[in-house]
C-alpha cells in the first residue's frame, strides 16, 4: 500500500524546498546576540558540560571506568528532600544558541535533502538541554561531581508554534525548571528563530526528568523548588496540574480499562461500515472508499545500538531514540498521505526502560488515526535479544502530523487495532484541544 505513493513525494518536496529556502548565507539570519567564543551558550557544548558534571569521558574505555568510579558518590546523596536547600526557577534558567545562520559549518548536521531543518536533531538538543537544566537546579558548589543520575522519564508535550524552520537562521533555546516532586523534575523549554530582524517562537516543550543514584538503580531526592511571586506560583501550579493529568490518563489507559460507551459506539460503527451487505457474515469485510486498512499503514526499522550513541551514563542517548522514532514516524505519515507532512505536536513519549549499548532496537510505526488532513502516528520501540529471542518494550512515541491535503481514512480490522485507533483518537483530541 505504501510504495505507490512514494513517486509523489519528490514533486511535493520540491515545492516545499522553494518555500523554505532563504537563499545562501545571509545576514538576515544572523542574530546580534550570537556571540562567538562563549562555550556555555553554544549547543555543541551542552553535552560536554554534562560530562563534566558527572565525570564522564569522551573515550569509550575511559568512560566505562569513570562510570564504575561513580559508585563511590552514593554517600553524597541526601537522606531526604528536607536536607537539600530550596532553589529558585531562575537558578536553573539556561539560554543555548544554535547559530545556523552565524556558523554555516554547523548546517550539514541539521540539514535535510530538501533544505529544511532535521527535527530529529532538534529533539536531541532538547533532550540534552532538559538534562542540563535539571542539573543546574540540583547544582551543589561543594561537590566536584554530581552524585545524581538524571534521565528523561517522559516527554509530556512538544507543541509547534510554526511549521517552517529555516536552515540558515540562528536558533535560540531557553528553559528552566517549572515544577519539582521529591525525585522528579519538570523542565519547560522554548525554541525561537531569528528571521527578518526578530526572534519568533517555533516550539514549546515540556520534559519530565527523574533523579537516580549514581548506579541508576534507585530514586534519589532533588532540591525543592520555591516559586517567587504570583507568576511563578502559577507556573508551579500548572506543573501540579500536569502531574494530575498524567495520573488520570494512566488510570484511564485502554491497556487497563474498557473503552467508554461513546468509544464502543465508534468501534461498532467502524465495524458495521466495513461489513459486506451482500452476505450475512461477520467475517466478510469490505474496505470503504478512500480508506486504508490499518494493517497496510505500517513501517518498521532496526537499529544496532553502538557506543557512539551512548549518553553520559553508558546507556543509549534518549535523544537518539527520539530522533530515530520521529524519522520513522514522519516517513510513515509521508508515505501514507502522499506528500511531506508538517509536525503539529509530539505527545506523551514514555521512557519505560533504558536501552543498553549493543542492543538490537526494533522500531514499529503505525498510522492509528486520521481526520481530514491530520495523521496520528504511534511508534513502538523494543529491544530484541537474539540469544533468548525475547523482546522488551522500551519506548512509545506519539506524533501528530498535518498534510497539505485530505488523507484516506484509517480503518481497524481487529479488536486490538480498534484499541490503537481509540488511543490515537485520544492523543489527537488532546493535541487539538490544548
Amino acid at each position: 500500500m505504501l510504495s505507490p505513493r512514494f513517486p509523489l513525494l519528490r514533486s511535493a518536496a520540491s515545492l516545499t524546498t522553494r518555500s523554505l529556502c532563504t537563499g545562501g548565507v545571509s545576514n538576515k539570519g544572523r542574530a546580534p546576540d550570537m556571540v562567538e567564543g562563549n562555550p556555555l551558550l553554544h549547543v555543541s557544548n551542552v553535552r560536554n558540560r554534562l560530562r563534566e558534571i558527572v565525570g564522564a569521558s569522551t573515550n569509550w574505555s575511559d568512560h566505562q571506568q569513570a562510570m564504575a568510579e561513580r559508585v563511590s558518590l552514593s554517600s553524597m546523596l541526601a537522606k531526604s528532600q528536607k536536607d537539600l536547600p530550596s532553589k529558585r526557577m531562575k537558578d536553573s534558567y539556561l539560554e543555548v544558541h544554535l547559530p545556523l545562520g552565524s556558523e554555516p559549518q554547523l548546517r550539514e548536521k541539521y540539514l535535510t535533502f530538501h533544505n529544511t531543518v532535521r527535527f530529529g536533531r532538534i529533539l536531541e538538543d532538547l533532550d540534552s538541554l532538559a538534562v542540563l537544566i535539571s542539573y543546574s537546579h540540583t547544582y551543589n558548589t561543594a561537590l566536584k561531581r554530581s552524585p545524581l543520575s538524571i534521565v528523561t522519564a517522559l516527554v509530556d508535550k512538544i507543541d509547534m508554534r510554526q511549521h517552517i524552520v529555516y536552515p540558515d537562521c540562528d536558533i535560540k533555546f531557553t528553559g528552566h525548571v517549572t515544577w519539582v516532586g521529591s525525585t522528579s523534575i519538570e523542565a519547560k523549554m522554548h525554541m525561537s528563530q531569528y528571521h527578518d530582524g526578530a526572534y519568533s517562537p517555533v516550539l514549546d516543550a515540556t520534559f519530565v526528568m527523574v533523579a537516580r543514584d549514581p548506579e541508576n538503580k534507585r530514586a534519589a531526592y532533588v532540591n525543592p523548588l520555591k516559586p517567587e511571586g504570583p507568576e511563578e506560583e502559577k507556573i508551579f501550579q500548572e506543573g501540579e496540574a500536569n502531574k494530575s493529568r498524567r495520573q488520570e490518563l494512566s488510570t484511564a489507559s485502554l491497556l487497563k480499562v474498557a473503552p467508554t460507551d461513546e468509544e464502543r459506539k465508534i468501534v461498532h460503527s467502524l465495524f458495521l461500515n466495513t461489513l459486506d451487505t451482500k452476505t450475512v457474515s461477520f467475517r466478510s469485510r469490505l474496505l470503504p472508499p478512500n480508506s486504508v486498512w490499518m494493517e497496510d499503514a505500517k513501517l518498521k526499522g532496526l537499529e544496532i545500538c553502538h557506543p557512539q550513541e551512548r549518553n553520559i551514563f553508558n546507556r543509549i542517548f534518549g535523544g537518539f531514540l527520539m530522533r530515530k522514532a520521529y524519522e520513522l514516524g514522519w516517513a510513515n505519515a509521508c508515505s501514507y498521505g502522499g506528500c511531506r507532512p508538517s509536525l503539529v505536536a509530539v505527545d506523551d513519549i514514555l521512557f519505560q526502560k533504558p536501552v543498553e549499548i549493543g542492543s538490537l532496537l526494533l522500531l514499529s510505526s503505525q498510522v492509528c488515526y486520521t481526520q481530514g488532513k491530520y495523521i496520528q502516528v504511534r511508534v513502538h520501540s523494543e529491544v530484541f535479544d537474539p540469544l533468548t529471542r525475547q523482546s522488551n518494550t522500551t519506548n512509545v512515541f506519539h506524533y501528530t502530523f498535518v498534510s497539505d491535503r485530505d488523507v484516506p481514512n484509517i480503518i481497524p480490522m481487529t479488536y486490538g487495532e480498534s484499541m490503537l485507533y481509540l488511543d490515537g483518537k485520544r492523543h489527537f483530541n488532546q493535541t487539538i484541544e490544548s
